[in-house]
Parts: structure tokens; sequence; C-alpha cells
């Protein structure tokens, strides 16, 4: 590898909106993610809207829907 041209590799705190930590290695110190294996519907098995912008309550207003 040549000198000087690549990032520095450190190591990062991550925080999912579910409250889980964890430490990996990456170019950046901290990262926050919205979604990790801990509360992804594919790891857990069961199904949860993530709703950001309002977009669920949105569709049911807009159709008469509950």
């Amino acid at each position: 590898m040549r000198k000087g041209i690549h990032p520095e590799y450190v190591e990062c705190e991550v925080t999912c909106a579910c409250g889980n930590h964890f430490v990996i290695y990456s170019n950046k110190p901290k990262l926050k993610i919205d979604i990790c294996n801990k509360c992804h519907p594919f790891f857990t098995g069961s199904q949860k809207i993530v709703d950001t912008a309002g977009r669920v309550d949105k569709f049911k207003k807009k159709y008469g829907l509950k």
C-alpha cells in the first residue's frame, strides 16, 4: 500500500436508534444508525414499521384506514 493516501483506521462507536451500542473499526470515530442486527426484522423475526417522516399516518389518513 502507498503511504500517505489512506484514511486513518480508528475504533468507531456505533449507536443504534434502538439503544444498542457496539464498537467496530472505521475511518470515522462515531456513527449513528437507524437499524442494527438487534432490531432488524430479518434477525428478530418480527415486523416493525419505521416511520421517520409520518408517511404511514399520511397514507392511512388518505385512504381512511384505521
